[in-house]
Protein backbone atom coordinates (compact mmCIF):
# COMPACT_ATOMS: atom_id res chain seq x y z
CA UNK A 1 0.00 0.00 0.00
CA UNK A 2 1.24 3.65 -1.05
CA UNK A 3 0.19 7.05 0.04
CA UNK A 4 0.16 9.18 -2.70
CA UNK A 5 0.46 12.82 -2.14
CA UNK A 6 -0.52 15.40 -5.24
CA UNK A 7 1.33 18.61 -5.14
CA UNK A 8 -0.89 21.42 -7.17
CA UNK A 9 -0.26 25.30 -6.14
CA UNK A 10 1.25 24.35 -3.10
CA UNK A 11 5.32 23.76 -4.15
CA UNK A 12 6.51 23.46 -0.75
CA UNK A 13 7.21 20.94 1.90
CA UNK A 14 7.63 23.28 5.02
CA UNK A 15 4.39 24.58 6.48
CA UNK A 16 2.45 21.79 4.23
CA UNK A 17 -0.56 20.01 6.30
CA UNK A 18 -1.59 17.99 3.72
CA UNK A 19 2.28 17.01 3.21
CA UNK A 20 2.46 16.44 7.07
CA UNK A 21 -0.65 13.88 7.42
CA UNK A 22 0.25 11.52 4.70
CA UNK A 23 3.91 11.13 6.31
CA UNK A 24 1.84 10.88 9.64
CA UNK A 25 -0.15 8.10 7.98
CA UNK A 26 3.39 5.85 8.38
CA UNK A 27 2.82 3.99 4.68
CA UNK A 28 5.12 4.47 1.63
CA UNK A 29 4.84 7.51 0.75
CA UNK A 30 5.40 9.15 -3.02
CA UNK A 31 5.16 12.51 -4.27
CA UNK A 32 3.68 14.11 -7.52
CA UNK A 33 3.05 16.63 -9.84
CA UNK A 34 1.42 16.99 -12.92
CA UNK A 35 1.68 18.58 -15.65
CA UNK A 36 -1.94 18.97 -17.29
CA UNK A 37 -1.60 20.06 -21.02
CA UNK A 38 -5.79 20.99 -20.64
CA UNK A 39 -4.68 23.46 -17.81
CA UNK A 40 -2.26 25.44 -19.68
CA UNK A 41 -4.56 25.45 -22.55
CA UNK A 42 -6.83 27.69 -20.56
CA UNK A 43 -7.41 31.18 -21.09
CA UNK A 44 -6.21 32.34 -18.45
CA UNK A 45 -2.23 30.91 -18.56
CA UNK A 46 0.30 31.91 -20.01
CA UNK A 47 3.90 31.34 -20.09
CA UNK A 48 5.49 33.32 -17.92
CA UNK A 49 3.33 31.38 -15.16
CA UNK A 50 4.50 28.42 -16.32
CA UNK A 51 8.21 29.36 -16.26
CA UNK A 52 7.72 30.53 -12.90
CA UNK A 53 6.23 27.00 -11.69
CA UNK A 54 9.47 25.65 -13.77
CA UNK A 55 11.93 26.80 -11.04
CA UNK A 56 9.21 26.13 -7.97
CA UNK A 57 9.20 22.20 -9.43
CA UNK A 58 13.18 22.31 -9.59
CA UNK A 59 12.88 23.61 -5.77
CA UNK A 60 10.49 21.31 -4.74
CA UNK A 61 12.80 18.00 -6.56
CA UNK A 62 15.72 19.33 -4.28
CA UNK A 63 13.95 19.04 -0.82
CA UNK A 64 12.33 16.07 -1.74
CA UNK A 65 15.74 14.41 -2.45
CA UNK A 66 15.47 14.11 -6.29
CA UNK A 67 12.52 11.97 -5.84
CA UNK A 68 8.94 14.12 -7.19
CA UNK A 69 7.66 12.39 -9.93
CA UNK A 70 6.52 14.58 -12.52
CA UNK A 71 3.70 12.97 -15.27
CA UNK A 72 2.44 15.10 -17.97
CA UNK A 73 -1.47 14.27 -19.01
CA UNK A 74 -4.29 13.86 -18.37
CA UNK A 75 -5.13 13.83 -14.75
CA UNK A 76 -7.36 9.96 -14.90
CA UNK A 77 -5.32 8.97 -17.04
CA UNK A 78 -1.92 9.56 -15.04
CA UNK A 79 -3.66 8.69 -11.22
CA UNK A 80 -5.06 5.62 -12.95
CA UNK A 81 -1.23 4.60 -13.97
CA UNK A 82 0.08 5.21 -10.50
CA UNK A 83 -2.42 3.22 -8.88
CA UNK A 84 -1.40 0.53 -10.67
CA UNK A 85 2.50 1.34 -10.75
CA UNK A 86 2.52 2.27 -6.83
CA UNK A 87 -0.32 0.11 -5.25
CA UNK A 88 -1.62 3.78 -4.05
CA UNK A 89 -4.75 3.50 -2.08
CA UNK A 90 -4.82 6.57 -0.47
CA UNK A 91 -4.59 10.07 -1.91
CA UNK A 92 -3.66 13.16 -0.54
CA UNK A 93 -3.61 17.04 -1.48
CA UNK A 94 -4.29 20.45 -0.36
CA UNK A 95 -7.46 22.24 -0.54
CA UNK A 96 -7.26 24.08 -3.91
CA UNK A 97 -9.43 27.24 -4.58
CA UNK A 98 -8.54 27.58 -8.30
CA UNK A 99 -10.23 28.32 -11.86
CA UNK A 100 -13.53 26.27 -12.72
CA UNK A 101 -11.42 24.26 -14.96
CA UNK A 102 -9.84 22.57 -11.84
CA UNK A 103 -12.54 22.84 -10.19
CA UNK A 104 -14.62 20.50 -12.43
CA UNK A 105 -10.85 18.61 -12.78
CA UNK A 106 -11.00 17.76 -8.94
CA UNK A 107 -14.85 16.72 -9.67
CA UNK A 108 -13.56 13.83 -12.27
CA UNK A 109 -10.90 13.10 -9.50
CA UNK A 110 -13.41 12.46 -6.82
CA UNK A 111 -15.22 10.13 -9.02
CA UNK A 112 -12.29 8.23 -10.09
CA UNK A 113 -10.97 7.83 -6.42
CA UNK A 114 -14.79 6.90 -5.61
CA UNK A 115 -14.90 4.11 -8.23
CA UNK A 116 -11.53 2.26 -7.64
CA UNK A 117 -11.39 2.43 -3.92
CA UNK A 118 -9.02 5.11 -3.15
CA UNK A 119 -9.33 7.58 -0.10
CA UNK A 120 -8.33 10.70 -1.48
CA UNK A 121 -7.76 13.31 1.61
CA UNK A 122 -8.22 17.09 0.98
CA UNK A 123 -6.29 18.97 4.21
CA UNK A 124 -6.96 22.72 4.88
CA UNK A 125 -3.73 24.75 4.08
CA UNK A 126 -4.81 27.99 4.19
CA UNK A 127 -7.48 30.13 5.91
CA UNK A 128 -10.16 29.73 3.39
CA UNK A 129 -12.57 27.34 5.20
CA UNK A 130 -14.52 24.74 2.54
CA UNK A 131 -18.06 24.51 2.81
CA UNK A 132 -18.54 27.45 4.73
CA UNK A 133 -21.72 28.15 6.51
CA UNK A 134 -21.65 31.38 7.48
CA UNK A 135 -19.40 34.39 6.77
CA UNK A 136 -20.42 35.58 10.55
CA UNK A 137 -17.63 33.13 12.12
CA UNK A 138 -15.11 33.19 8.97
CA UNK A 139 -12.37 35.88 10.04
CA UNK A 140 -12.74 34.01 13.71
CA UNK A 141 -11.81 30.50 11.71
CA UNK A 142 -8.84 32.52 9.83
CA UNK A 143 -7.43 33.79 12.93
CA UNK A 144 -7.46 30.61 14.54
CA UNK A 145 -5.59 28.38 11.50
CA UNK A 146 -2.89 31.36 11.35
CA UNK A 147 -2.60 31.57 15.21
CA UNK A 148 -1.64 27.23 14.73
CA UNK A 149 2.28 26.92 14.59
CA UNK A 150 3.63 25.79 11.72
CA UNK A 151 4.28 23.04 10.38
CA UNK A 152 7.95 21.60 10.07
CA UNK A 153 8.92 20.04 7.26
CA UNK A 154 8.26 16.07 7.57
CA UNK A 155 11.61 13.77 7.33
CA UNK A 156 10.67 10.88 4.99
CA UNK A 157 11.83 9.08 2.23
CA UNK A 158 9.95 9.90 -1.10
CA UNK A 159 9.18 6.32 -3.48
CA UNK A 160 11.00 6.40 -6.58
CA UNK A 161 9.19 6.40 -9.68
CA UNK A 162 9.81 7.19 -13.39
CA UNK A 163 9.92 10.65 -13.52
CA UNK A 164 9.05 12.35 -17.24
CA UNK A 165 11.45 15.89 -17.71
CA UNK A 166 9.64 19.26 -17.19
CA UNK A 167 7.76 20.52 -20.13
CA UNK A 168 8.83 23.94 -22.08
CA UNK A 169 6.37 26.41 -22.51
CA UNK A 170 6.79 25.38 -26.07
CA UNK A 171 5.29 21.74 -25.47
CA UNK A 172 2.55 23.10 -23.59
CA UNK A 173 1.43 25.07 -26.58
CA UNK A 174 2.40 28.92 -24.81
CA UNK A 175 3.09 31.24 -26.88
CA UNK A 176 5.90 33.85 -26.24
CA UNK A 177 4.10 36.76 -24.37
CA UNK A 178 6.53 39.71 -23.99
CA UNK A 179 8.51 39.27 -20.62
CA UNK A 180 11.20 40.80 -20.18
CA UNK A 181 11.90 40.66 -16.89
CA UNK A 182 11.27 37.59 -15.44
CA UNK A 183 10.46 37.35 -11.68
CA UNK A 184 12.42 33.80 -10.64
CA UNK A 185 10.48 31.11 -8.75
CA UNK A 186 11.82 28.59 -6.02
CA UNK A 187 11.81 28.61 -1.99
CA UNK A 188 14.82 30.41 -1.59
CA UNK A 189 13.78 33.40 -3.72
CA UNK A 190 10.53 33.25 -1.52
CA UNK A 191 12.30 33.62 1.70
CA UNK A 192 15.04 35.72 0.38
CA UNK A 193 12.13 38.20 -0.22
CA UNK A 194 10.51 37.69 2.92
CA UNK A 195 13.40 38.38 4.96
CA UNK A 196 14.37 41.36 3.01
CA UNK A 197 10.74 43.05 2.88
CA UNK A 198 10.57 42.68 6.71
CA UNK A 199 14.08 43.81 7.42
CA UNK A 200 15.03 46.31 4.41
CA UNK A 201 12.57 46.95 1.99
CA UNK A 202 9.55 47.07 3.63
CA UNK A 203 9.92 50.55 5.65
CA UNK A 204 8.08 52.52 3.58
CA UNK A 205 5.41 49.59 2.06
CA UNK A 206 2.15 51.93 3.27
CA UNK A 207 3.34 55.21 1.72
CA UNK A 208 4.54 53.34 -1.60
CA UNK A 209 2.56 50.83 -2.15
CA UNK A 210 0.15 52.92 -4.50
CA UNK A 211 3.02 53.96 -6.74
CA UNK A 212 3.79 51.99 -9.72
CA UNK A 213 7.81 53.22 -9.36
CA UNK A 214 8.85 52.75 -5.59
CA UNK A 215 6.04 50.19 -5.30
CA UNK A 216 7.65 47.47 -7.78
CA UNK A 217 10.53 48.04 -4.61
CA UNK A 218 8.30 48.73 -1.15
CA UNK A 219 5.89 45.94 -1.97
CA UNK A 220 7.10 42.20 -0.97
CA UNK A 221 7.12 41.01 -4.51
CA UNK A 222 5.74 37.63 -2.60
CA UNK A 223 2.60 37.06 -4.37
CA UNK A 224 3.60 34.90 -6.91
CA UNK A 225 5.05 32.52 -4.36
CA UNK A 226 1.98 32.83 -2.23
CA UNK A 227 0.09 32.13 -5.20
CA UNK A 228 1.94 29.10 -6.61
CA UNK A 229 2.73 28.18 -2.86
CA UNK A 230 6.42 27.98 -2.47
CA UNK A 231 5.71 29.94 0.64
CA UNK A 232 2.28 29.21 2.68
CA UNK A 233 0.35 32.46 3.63
CA UNK A 234 0.35 31.14 7.48
CA UNK A 235 4.53 31.61 7.03
CA UNK A 236 4.20 35.13 6.47
CA UNK A 237 1.70 36.00 9.42
CA UNK A 238 4.03 34.43 11.57
CA UNK A 239 6.98 36.50 10.09
CA UNK A 240 5.43 39.77 9.97
CA UNK A 241 3.70 39.38 13.43
CA UNK A 242 7.56 38.54 14.83
CA UNK A 243 8.63 41.44 13.29
CA UNK A 244 5.71 43.97 14.50
CA UNK A 245 6.66 43.04 18.16
CA UNK A 246 10.68 44.20 17.33
CA UNK A 247 9.10 47.72 16.01
CA UNK A 248 5.86 48.10 17.55
CA UNK A 249 7.36 51.23 19.47
CA UNK A 250 9.27 52.55 16.56
CA UNK A 251 8.06 55.76 14.34
CA UNK A 252 10.04 55.35 11.70
CA UNK A 253 7.15 54.09 9.10
CA UNK A 254 7.78 50.39 10.14
CA UNK A 255 4.96 49.75 12.51
CA UNK A 256 2.16 51.19 10.24
CA UNK A 257 4.09 49.12 7.26
CA UNK A 258 3.57 45.94 9.05
CA UNK A 259 0.44 46.23 10.45
CA UNK A 260 -1.05 46.82 6.39
CA UNK A 261 1.18 44.26 5.51
CA UNK A 262 -0.48 42.05 8.01
CA UNK A 263 -4.07 43.64 7.01
CA UNK A 264 -3.86 42.54 3.11
CA UNK A 265 -2.70 39.15 4.04
CA UNK A 266 -5.85 38.77 5.60
CA UNK A 267 -7.61 40.70 2.77
CA UNK A 268 -5.97 37.55 0.79
CA UNK A 269 -7.83 35.10 1.95
CA UNK A 270 -11.19 36.98 2.07
CA UNK A 271 -11.16 37.16 -1.65
CA UNK A 272 -9.94 33.64 -2.22
CA UNK A 273 -12.76 32.69 -0.38
CA UNK A 274 -15.26 34.24 -2.45
CA UNK A 275 -14.69 32.38 -5.25
CA UNK A 276 -14.87 29.31 -2.97
CA UNK A 277 -18.11 29.86 -1.77
CA UNK A 278 -19.42 30.48 -5.14
CA UNK A 279 -17.41 29.12 -7.89
CA UNK A 280 -19.55 30.82 -10.71
CA UNK A 281 -18.58 34.19 -10.26
CA UNK A 282 -15.48 33.89 -12.59
CA UNK A 283 -17.83 33.58 -15.50
CA UNK A 284 -20.89 35.34 -14.57
CA UNK A 285 -21.76 38.26 -12.41
CA UNK A 286 -22.30 38.11 -9.25
CA UNK A 287 -25.29 40.60 -9.32
CA UNK A 288 -27.63 39.65 -12.20
CA UNK A 289 -28.99 42.89 -13.19
CA UNK A 290 -25.15 43.41 -14.69
CA UNK A 291 -25.52 40.93 -16.62
CA UNK A 292 -25.84 41.70 -20.49
CA UNK A 293 -24.78 45.50 -19.32
CA UNK A 294 -21.46 46.00 -21.53
CA UNK A 295 -20.39 44.32 -24.68
CA UNK A 296 -17.45 43.56 -26.80
CA UNK A 297 -15.13 45.63 -29.01
CA UNK A 298 -12.13 44.10 -30.50
CA UNK A 299 -10.66 47.30 -31.81
CA UNK A 300 -10.80 48.94 -28.34
CA UNK A 301 -9.36 45.52 -26.69
CA UNK A 302 -6.68 45.18 -28.99
CA UNK A 303 -5.62 49.07 -28.37
CA UNK A 304 -6.04 48.20 -24.46
CA UNK A 305 -4.01 45.30 -23.99
CA UNK A 306 -1.23 46.63 -26.35
CA UNK A 307 -1.05 49.46 -24.70
CA UNK A 308 -1.92 51.62 -27.71
CA UNK A 309 -4.74 53.93 -26.23
CA UNK A 310 -3.48 57.07 -26.55
CA UNK A 311 -4.19 57.78 -22.85
CA UNK A 312 -0.43 57.62 -21.12
CA UNK A 313 -0.92 56.22 -17.95
CA UNK A 314 -2.61 53.97 -18.91
CA UNK A 315 -0.52 52.35 -21.72
CA UNK A 316 2.79 52.58 -19.57
CA UNK A 317 1.11 50.40 -17.05
CA UNK A 318 -0.13 47.90 -19.29
CA UNK A 319 3.44 47.97 -21.32
CA UNK A 320 5.01 47.67 -18.11
CA UNK A 321 3.13 44.42 -17.01
CA UNK A 322 3.73 42.95 -20.34
CA UNK A 323 7.17 43.30 -19.88
CA UNK A 324 7.60 42.27 -15.77
CA UNK A 325 4.42 40.36 -14.97
CA UNK A 326 3.60 42.64 -12.33
CA UNK A 327 2.10 45.90 -11.27
CA UNK A 328 1.03 47.51 -7.96
CA UNK A 329 -2.75 47.32 -6.65
CA UNK A 330 -3.68 50.41 -7.84
CA UNK A 331 -2.78 50.50 -10.97
CA UNK A 332 -4.03 47.15 -11.51
CA UNK A 333 -6.93 48.70 -10.31
CA UNK A 334 -6.93 51.35 -13.02
CA UNK A 335 -6.78 49.23 -15.70
CA UNK A 336 -9.57 47.32 -14.85
CA UNK A 337 -11.38 50.06 -14.10
CA UNK A 338 -10.49 51.74 -17.56
CA UNK A 339 -11.32 48.64 -19.49
CA UNK A 340 -14.41 48.27 -17.66
CA UNK A 341 -15.93 51.90 -17.31
CA UNK A 342 -14.22 54.24 -20.42
CA UNK A 343 -14.22 51.87 -23.23
CA UNK A 344 -17.03 49.85 -21.42
CA UNK A 345 -15.82 46.20 -21.84
CA UNK A 346 -17.12 43.57 -20.30
CA UNK A 347 -14.98 41.86 -17.50
CA UNK A 348 -15.29 38.36 -19.15
CA UNK A 349 -13.16 39.42 -21.83
CA UNK A 350 -10.48 42.00 -20.64
CA UNK A 351 -10.14 39.69 -17.53
CA UNK A 352 -8.48 36.72 -18.98
CA UNK A 353 -5.94 39.32 -20.56
CA UNK A 354 -5.11 40.55 -16.96
CA UNK A 355 -4.69 36.99 -15.95
CA UNK A 356 -2.45 35.96 -18.37
CA UNK A 357 0.07 39.17 -17.89
CA UNK A 358 0.18 38.45 -13.87
CA UNK A 359 2.96 36.05 -12.81
CA UNK A 360 1.00 36.21 -9.73
CA UNK A 361 -2.43 35.17 -10.62
CA UNK A 362 -4.45 33.90 -7.87
CA UNK A 363 -8.22 33.29 -9.41
CA UNK A 364 -9.81 33.88 -6.54
CA UNK A 365 -8.14 37.32 -5.65
CA UNK A 366 -8.11 38.43 -9.42
CA UNK A 367 -11.89 37.19 -10.16
CA UNK A 368 -13.34 38.81 -7.09
CA UNK A 369 -11.23 42.00 -7.90
CA UNK A 370 -12.26 41.77 -11.84
CA UNK A 371 -15.72 42.07 -10.78
CA UNK A 372 -15.59 44.40 -7.83
CA UNK A 373 -13.76 46.98 -10.25
CA UNK A 374 -16.23 46.58 -12.76
CA UNK A 375 -19.02 47.30 -10.35
CA UNK A 376 -20.90 43.31 -11.22
CA UNK A 377 -20.79 42.79 -7.38
CA UNK A 378 -24.12 45.41 -6.53
CA UNK A 379 -22.74 46.40 -3.02
CA UNK A 380 -19.43 48.27 -4.28
CA UNK A 381 -19.07 51.95 -4.95
CA UNK A 382 -18.02 52.33 -8.24
CA UNK A 383 -13.96 53.29 -9.07
CA UNK A 384 -14.07 54.76 -11.81
CA UNK A 385 -10.52 56.63 -11.67
CA UNK A 386 -9.34 59.31 -14.09
CA UNK A 387 -6.27 58.16 -15.47
CA UNK A 388 -4.81 61.28 -16.06
CA UNK A 389 -5.30 62.42 -12.45
CA UNK A 390 -3.23 59.19 -11.27
CA UNK A 391 -0.40 59.82 -13.66
CA UNK A 392 -0.24 63.14 -12.27
CA UNK A 393 -0.74 61.75 -8.50
CA UNK A 394 1.30 58.13 -9.42
CA UNK A 395 3.90 59.42 -11.51
CA UNK A 396 5.03 63.20 -10.46
CA UNK A 397 8.48 63.33 -12.71
CA UNK A 398 7.22 61.51 -15.30
CA UNK A 399 10.02 58.94 -15.07
CA UNK A 400 7.75 55.81 -15.43
CA UNK A 401 5.44 57.36 -17.88
CA UNK A 402 8.67 57.84 -20.00
CA UNK A 403 10.03 54.93 -19.73
CA UNK A 404 7.63 52.45 -21.16
CA UNK A 405 6.29 55.28 -23.54
CA UNK A 406 9.47 56.32 -25.20
CA UNK A 407 7.38 58.08 -28.05
CA UNK A 408 6.50 60.62 -25.39
CA UNK A 409 10.37 61.66 -24.75
CA UNK A 410 10.08 65.34 -25.95
CA UNK A 411 6.42 66.07 -24.37
CA UNK A 412 7.35 68.57 -22.12
CA UNK A 413 6.00 67.55 -18.32
CA UNK A 414 2.68 69.48 -17.92
CA UNK A 415 1.50 67.34 -20.86
CA UNK A 416 2.92 64.51 -20.49
CA UNK A 417 -0.49 62.84 -19.04
CA UNK A 418 -2.45 64.77 -21.90
CA UNK A 419 0.22 64.91 -24.88
CA UNK A 420 -3.54 65.47 -27.28
CA UNK A 421 -3.25 69.09 -25.56
CA UNK A 422 0.91 70.16 -26.37
CA UNK A 423 1.17 72.30 -29.57
CA UNK A 424 3.53 69.59 -30.72
CA UNK A 425 1.20 66.33 -30.68
CA UNK A 426 1.27 66.24 -34.45
CA UNK A 427 4.54 64.95 -34.46
CA UNK A 428 4.13 62.64 -32.25
CA UNK A 429 3.99 58.65 -33.23
CA UNK A 430 1.93 58.12 -30.12
CA UNK A 431 -1.73 56.70 -31.27
CA UNK A 432 -4.69 58.99 -30.84
CA UNK A 433 -6.41 58.75 -27.93
CA UNK A 434 -9.30 55.89 -28.52
CA UNK A 435 -11.55 58.30 -25.74
CA UNK A 436 -12.40 60.95 -24.07
CA UNK A 437 -11.69 60.22 -20.51
CA UNK A 438 -13.99 62.68 -19.00
CA UNK A 439 -16.93 62.16 -21.49
CA UNK A 440 -16.66 58.29 -20.93
CA UNK A 441 -16.62 58.27 -17.37
CA UNK A 442 -19.58 60.57 -17.33
CA UNK A 443 -21.67 57.98 -19.68
CA UNK A 444 -21.03 55.15 -17.40
CA UNK A 445 -21.53 56.30 -14.12
CA UNK A 446 -24.86 57.38 -15.15
CA UNK A 447 -25.29 53.94 -16.80
CA UNK A 448 -24.15 52.26 -13.41
CA UNK A 449 -26.04 54.32 -11.32
CA UNK A 450 -29.28 53.84 -13.27
CA UNK A 451 -29.13 50.43 -12.50
CA UNK A 452 -29.65 50.49 -9.21
CA UNK A 453 -33.13 51.36 -9.17
CA UNK A 454 -34.51 49.18 -10.71
CA UNK A 455 -36.92 46.55 -9.42
CA UNK A 456 -35.46 43.72 -7.56
CA UNK A 457 -32.19 44.90 -7.33
CA UNK A 458 -31.61 45.50 -3.13
CA UNK A 459 -32.70 42.35 -2.24
CA UNK A 460 -30.73 40.71 -4.63
CA UNK A 461 -27.52 42.83 -3.62
CA UNK A 462 -28.15 41.86 0.25
CA UNK A 463 -27.80 38.30 -0.98
CA UNK A 464 -24.08 39.19 -1.57
CA UNK A 465 -23.83 40.96 1.17
CA UNK A 466 -24.91 38.36 3.30
CA UNK A 467 -22.88 35.21 1.68
CA UNK A 468 -19.95 37.39 1.17
CA UNK A 469 -19.01 40.39 2.88
CA UNK A 470 -16.86 41.05 5.75
CA UNK A 471 -18.48 42.27 8.96
CA UNK A 472 -18.58 41.54 13.00
CA UNK A 473 -17.70 38.96 14.11
CA UNK A 474 -18.50 38.27 18.10
CA UNK A 475 -17.82 41.91 18.89
CA UNK A 476 -15.01 42.26 16.58
CA UNK A 477 -14.74 43.95 13.01
CA UNK A 478 -12.32 42.30 10.45
CA UNK A 479 -11.18 45.25 9.41
CA UNK A 480 -8.61 47.39 6.54
CA UNK A 481 -6.21 49.95 7.33
CA UNK A 482 -7.79 52.95 7.32
CA UNK A 483 -6.65 54.45 3.52
CA UNK A 484 -7.23 58.45 2.67
CA UNK A 485 -10.97 58.71 1.67
CA UNK A 486 -10.71 60.33 -1.58
CA UNK A 487 -13.43 59.92 -4.18
CA UNK A 488 -11.38 57.58 -5.93
CA UNK A 489 -9.35 55.99 -3.07
CA UNK A 490 -9.13 52.20 -3.46
CA UNK A 491 -10.16 50.84 0.12
CA UNK A 492 -9.79 47.51 -0.11
CA UNK A 493 -6.92 44.94 -1.39
CA UNK A 494 -6.31 45.06 -5.48
CA UNK A 495 -5.16 41.81 -6.71
CA UNK A 496 -2.05 41.32 -4.92
CA UNK A 497 0.77 42.12 -2.07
Amino acid sequence: MCTLVWFKRDLRIFDHPALHHAVGLGRPLACVYVVEPGLWAQSDASERQWDFVRDCLQSLNAALQGRLIVRCGEIIDVMERLRGELGVTTLVSHEETGNRWTYLRDQRVAAWAKGQGVDWREIPGSGVVRRLDTRDRWAKQRDCFMRQPQVDAPSFEPVEAPSHPLSSAAQLGLIPDGLQERQPGGRDQALSLLGSFLTERGRTYRKDMSTPLQGATACSRLSPHLAFGTLSVREAVHATAERQREVRDTRDGWSGSMKSFQSRLAWRDHFIQKLEDEPELEYRCLHPAYEGLRGTDSALQTAWEKGETGVPFVDACMRSLIATGWLNFRMRSMLMAFASYHLWLDWRSTGPHLARMFTDYEPGIHWSQTQMQSNTTGINTPRIYNPIKQGGDQDRDGIFTRRWLPELADVPLMYLQTPWEWDGAGSLTYPTRVVDVSEAAKTARAKIFGLRGSAGFRSEAERVVEKHASRKDRGRRFVRDPLPKTAEDDRQLKFDL
